[in-house]
């Protein structure tokens, strides 16, 4: 790797380079580990036998201290995936727990592929769901080999050996040794084609509500390793100016202010490419003084291919659309799915119902926001960030460089949330700061860059779940049941323009519906999809993607059509699951835990108090959560309580499951209360987390998770707690104020209503 420029022709400029080199070499292949209490002294290894590393797949490697490193493939974000990944391969290698620590692992999709996605990478809750079986594999493969080496080194049967808490032992003979005594004899051997996984019922690990989580003792005493907290040696901060308004392009810019800051090294026009728009960048000696070069920048944006888009005008607009596509004339409206008879919905003899439902753009809103360093080097580059899709950014940044995708380097660092954003379909940011480090080098500064995004960054400058309306009629039958379901939802699609717009089948982004009308039995379905391709505004996936506002529609309509039915709406839900003994099993468990059908008294003369239910399945999990509220006199809300009742399939770890649906409760309420991006004749209006308001600690309700048993393959935890809080807390209104809203975010609708 070549070094970083510096002064040449000296014996200390030569000495310093040499260390600098040495530095960056061990750098670009650094590699995040847990840390841990020492282990304990390991026996000795037989002397003939020479002491190499004990690494028999891709997963893990044993060390002669008997340490277990174990290798996750996917990105630790906060929702305890290291904790989860590193559980299934310890359960089979029976390893001792204190003994395990985890690493991310590198860019190497033949290695580490995430089969349900198609390439490396996080996202749509299957870290687990697809490592489950590899996982476990991959310690019991590692466990035979150190069962036939023990069995060969005493002469015993292997059948006689047994294994627990990282000790292998022969009962009969009263010997005994841990790992690290046979790592030498076992890397010789030849792995097993097809080793034998633990039954359930021998689990010790999964399942296990006591098994700690992997990184929060790095976390709490500081050691965790961030893109933000990683330094390399003469590394430059790189803060970009941004167009103000979606669309813009640099004209031309004055840097002689931003220079005359103290410390600003130098200003670099980003050059635009297909994927960045480019803009200029200010490389400074800490991220302070680069943030307040790039403010003394005077720049002119050429406007007129940039948006004007203003909310109201964007929300009339869908709306009408939702309620007359051809009328609008936004674009094709397209069938996603006909079931039975379209007909049935005009020619019902019961009520027929129709209703809109409307949800704005949202920020991500991860605490720490986008940043990446990168290193380019002769050939290749180097990045380290909180990595979520690993293939999609290797491919994209060599097609920048015109480099081979296998020539970039990702080490995968924590990030401090993403909900999404991190996982950029068109790898924006990481664009950004590959094309800034070009920049950079091109201008004499062939040094580490990192680029770091402020708040006011992270807000304005994209990318959003997609704002959405959702306009769905429905019939009941003569006696009340659900018996005809059309639904035309119009937005934006996520998926088109990117890597993944070979999802879209027939014009149809499935990810705008996912969710619609599920997972009811209802005989007569018309799901249409109008996709909005004309609006400037950058948008991708958020937390639970398109079942982030189907899920608010659905529920909503079903609550509503239950009223009209004269139907308790748990009962009413119940009905149309008769066929789904699961999800009826999820929504009884919520209902039950929460006293569904009690009366909840008020506290205060004028307070009016409501239960409200939703039921929501998501990438395999299934949640059904019950919300009460109490609103006072003048419309103040408070969300009391959410009962919340999860089936996730067998849960790796109950309170990583427990916190996740806390987490993405409290990430849905943030959303149904305050969360909204808006635009004013183009420009997004928040900035921070004044504008930007989430739900704060005094507001947090009393959340319970209740966990269906399960000796099922698991299913994702990260995004199926956000879907359902929304229309639960929507439903709840309803109940204590008979008040039916239908917008997205509820703050002030009260309050006006009841003024």
């Amino acid at each position: 790797m070549k070094p970083p420029a510096a002064r040449a022709g000296s014996a200390q400029g030569a000495a310093r380079r040499s260390s600098r080199r040495q530095f960056l070499q061990q750098a670009s292949v650094l590699t995040l580990g847990i840390y841990l209490a020492p282990a304990r002294a390991a026996e000795t290894a037989d002397a003939a036998l020479p002491v190499r590393p004990f690494e028999p797949n891709a997963f893990v490697r044993i060390g002669a201290d008997s340490s277990v490193t174990i290798i996750a493939k996917n990105l630790e974000m906060g929702q305890g995936v290291f904790t989860g990944l590193a559980t299934l391969l310890a359960e089979e290698l029976d390893a001792n727990w204190l003994d395990v620590r985890v690493e991310g692992a590198p860019a190497d999709a033949s290695r580490y592929i995430n089969v349900a996605l198609g390439m490396q990478g996080t996202g749509e809750s299957t870290s687990m769901s697809g490592a489950w079986i590899q996982m476990r594999q991959a310690g019991a493969s590692a466990r035979a080999l150190l069962v036939q080496a023990a069995a060969a080194k005493w002469g015993v049967p292997p059948a006689e050996i047994s294994v627990a808490n990282g000790v292998v032992s022969h009962q009969a003979s009263q010997r005994h040794t841990r790992f690290g005594a046979l790592t030498s004899a076992a890397a010789l051997l030849a792995l097993p084609a097809d080793p034998v996984l633990k039954n359930p019922s021998q689990f010790r690990l999964i399942g296990n509500p006591f098994v700690r989580r992997k990184d929060s003792h790095a976390k709490t005493n500081g050691s965790a390793l961030y893109t933000q907290d990683l330094k390399l040696p003469e590394m430059l901060i790189a803060v970009a100016a941004h167009p103000p308004r979606f669309g813009a392009r640099l004209i031309s810019f004055d840097a002689g202010a931003a220079r005359a800051v103290s410390g600003v090294v130098d200003v670099v026009q980003i050059p635009a490419s297909e994927r960045v728009p480019g803009g200029v960048a200010v490389l400074a000696t800490n991220t302070w003084i680069a943030q307040r070069g790039r403010d003394a920048l005077q720049i002119q944006w050429d406007e007129a291919a940039a948006s004007h888009l203003d909310s109201g005008q964007l929300s009339a607009r869908l709306r009408a659309a939702a309620l007359d596509g051809a009328a609008a004339g936004t674009g094709e409206t397209r069938v996603a799915l006909q079931k039975g008879d379209e007909a049935v919905l005009g020619s019902a003899s019961g009520v027929q119902l129709q209703a809109l439902y409307e949800v704005p753009y949202l920020a991500h809103a991860a605490m720490e926001p986008m940043n990446c360093l990168v290193y380019l080097t002769e050939g290749g580059a180097s990045l380290w960030n909180g990595e979520q899709l690993q293939s999609a950014d290797q491919a994209a940044i060599g097609t920048l460089l015109g480099i081979a995708p296998e020539s970039v380097k990702i080490t995968q660092l924590y990030a401090g949330g993403s909900f999404g954003r991190r996982g950029n379909p068109h790898a924006d940011y990481v664009l950004e700061a590959v094309a800034i480090a070009q920049a950079a080098a091109a201008q004499g500064h062939r040094v580490p860059i990192k680029l770091v995004w402020t708040r006011e960054d992270d807000m304005r400058a994209g990318y959003y779940r997609p704002a959405f309306a959702h306009s769905i009629r429905a019939a009941l039958d003569a006696n009340g049941a659900l018996i005809a379901w059309q639904q035309r939802s119009v937005g934006q699609s996520v998926l088109a323009d990117s890597p993944f717009a070979g999802r879209i089948k027939d014009g149809i982004d499935p990810s705008s519906l996912q969710g619609s009308a599920e997972p009811y039995e209802i005989p007569n379905v018309r799901l249409e999809l109008l996709t909005i391709k004309d609006v400037a505004v950058p948008v991708q996936w958020w937390r639970s993607a398109g079942h982030s506002h189907t899920a608010f529609a659905t529920e909503c309509m079903i609550d509503e059509l239950a009223i009209a039915a004269g139907v308790d709406p748990y009962q009413f839900r119940r009905g149309l699951l008769a066929s789904h003994p699961r999800q009826r099993a999820v929504l009884d468990l919520a209902a039950t835990r929460a006293g569904w059908g009690s009366a909840l008294p008020a506290r205060a003369p004028a307070e009016r108090r409501g239960r409200g239910i939703a039921l929501h399945e998501s990438f395999g999990t299934c949640v059904a959560q019950v919300a009460e509220v109490s609103v006072e006199a003048d419309g103040a809300l408070r969300v009391d309580r959410v009962v919340c009742a999860v089936d996730c399939g067998m849960p790796i770890n109950p309170n990583v499951v427990t916190a996740q649906m806390q987490g993405g409760i409290g990430f849905g309420l943030s959303a149904a209360l305050y969360g909204a991006i808006t635009l004013k004749d183009g420009v997004v209006q928040q900035s921070n987390f004044d504008a930007y308001r989430c739900l704060r600690s005094s507001e947090m309700p009393l959340i319970e998770v209740y966990i269906v048993p399960s000796h099922e393959p698991p299913s994702g935890v990260g995004d199926p707690g956000t879907p359902p809080i929304a229309p639960a807390l929507v439903n709840a209104i309803f109940q204590a104020t008979g008040q039916r809203l239908r917008r997205l975010p509820l703050a002030g609708q009260l309050a006006a209503a009841s003024a």
